[in-house]
Parts: structure tokens; sequence; C-alpha cells
């Protein structure tokens, strides 16, 4: 009964240290050897964390990075007004643009733009961001007030009081514009270009003596339509030169206009007697 009882105390010790070394599911046995329940002894192995502790990741971060915002678009076809303009006239200086500037964002200022950003690896939107902005800003200098009104589109200064009476040509040489004025009234209002420091345009109140509609100077040999004569050779005409190269030009002392429709419209209205008001 001894050497019984001392072989199941050795079988019950080889499991018990089976299960220290393997962690294992034992089935117990009592006192007579029958077996019990079978008991989960859970042992921690070397290097492994605690069952109520959480595990840390096995691998680097795998956290998305930050998408960055796309920059603000300014301006884009459509928009117009004096910001469009600067835009333009700083087109211009970079070769991009070679009409305008108009003020109003068109196809060609949008084809420019797309060239810009092409041109310096940045997305070709053809719309004007904050980044192609500041591009084009360190690449150019601030355009003069005549950059931005190359072509004309100027507003009007206030009327010179001599022409608040009567029919009357009041020409400003501030604002660079022509107001058709009666009694008072601005009927149309266009851009004008006047002569150079060596031919300038006289001041003062004229009155038109002669109206040619196919003029063509005998001094210059240049065509002038449309001409109204004010004061000796100087006179209101259409100005080719003026409608292709803007402020870049100047005349001999005439009064220019670019708009052809307007200045075939004016020449119909426009009397012989019809007072000229030049001034600043």
């Amino acid at each position: 009964m001894r050497s019984t009882g001392m072989g199941r105390a050795f079988t019950a010790l080889l499991a018990l240290t089976a299960v220290a070394v393997c962690g294992c599911t034992v089935e117990a046995t009592d006192q007579d050897g029958k077996p019990q329940g079978p008991i989960r002894i859970e042992v921690p192995q070397r290097g492994t964390p605690p069952a109520d502790d959480d595990p840390e990741p096995s691998g680097p971060s795998r956290t998305p990075p930050a998408t960055r915002a796309a920059p603000a678009v300014l301006w884009s076809r459509g928009d117009t007004g004096r910001d469009v303009r600067e835009l333009q006239a700083r087109l211009r200086q970079v070769a991009w643009l070679f009409d305008g500037p108009t003020g109003t964002y068109d196809d060609l200022t949008e084809r420019a733009v797309r060239g810009f950003q092409g041109k310096r690896g940045l997305p070709r939107t053809g719309r004007t961001d904050t980044v192609t902005w500041q591009r084009l800003l360190r690449m150019t200098q601030e355009p003069g007030r005549w950059d931005l009104y190359l072509m004309g589109g100027q507003p009007a200064d206030d009327p010179d009081p001599r022409c608040l009476t009567g029919r009357a040509l009041c020409i400003s040489k501030t604002s660079r514009t022509l107001r058709w004025m009666i009694d008072g009234r601005t009927v149309t209002t266009v851009p004008v270009r006047f002569g150079s420091q060596y031919t300038p345009t006289r001041e003062g109140v004229f009155s038109v003596y002669w109206k040619s509609r196919h003029h063509v100077s005998t001094l210059y040999d240049s065509p002038m339509p449309y001409a109204l004569f004010f004061s000796g050779g100087q006179a209101v005409h259409y100005s080719s030169d003026f409608a292709a190269r803007g402020y870049a030009g100047a005349s001999h002392g005439c009064v220019n206009v670019r708009d052809e429709a307007a200045i075939a419209d004016l020449f119909a209205q426009v009397r012989n007697g019809d007072k000229v008001v030049v001034h600043w």
C-alpha cells in the first residue's frame, strides 16, 4: 500500500511538472486515482505581456499622412475688375499675354495662366490661385496706371464746367477720355489718346469746323477716318494704331479714338459748330 501511494504521488508530481513547463491542460485525479474535471493552468511565457495588458503594435504606425489643402483660387474665367487687370498686366510683362488688359478673365487670360503654370511645374488649371499669384508677383513689377488701362476702359473724370451747356465734345487729358455731352448729359464716353510731348494736343475751347469721313493726312500721309477738325490740323478721328498698340504709342497732336464703331456713331451725331473742350 505504501508503494502504491508513493507511485501515485510521483505520478501527480510528474503531471504538475509538465504543467509548469508546458502550460497545457491536464486531467487531475483524486486520492483513489479517479479522474476529475480538467484544469487549465496558464503559464506566462518569457517576453509575453500579461493577458490584461494591451499589447504594443508589432510594426510602425500606419496613421495616414494629413492631406495638404489645395491653394485658394483668387480669380478664374468670368471674373472682372481691377485685380484682373493687374493680373493681365503682369502676364504681359512676362510675355504670356499680348492683348489687354481688359479687366475680364477671358479665354486668352485662362490660356496665359495655364501656360505660366505649366512652365513652372504648377498644376495647369488656368485658374489663378495663391501659389500662382505669388510666383507671378516675384517675377514682375507693380504696373502703373496706364499699364492697367493700356487698351482703354479707364473711368472718366468729372466733366469740365464748360462742357455742361449745349453740345460739347468734352476731352480730358487727365483720364484720357472723351465725353459726348448734350445739355450737361453724357451721351457716350470713349477712351482717347493724345499727341506726344513733341507734338502735343492743344488745350482750350474750340469748335468743330470741318468733318471729313475718309480723310488722309497730307503732312504725315496717314489715314484719319471720321475726322472732326477743331484746331488747325488737329482733329478727333479713328486710329488703327491706337486700336492695335493702345497707349504704347501717341498721335501727332490729334485726339485718337480706338473704337471704330463708336467714332462712326459720333461722326454721325456731331455737327459743324459743336463745342470742343480739351482740358486737364
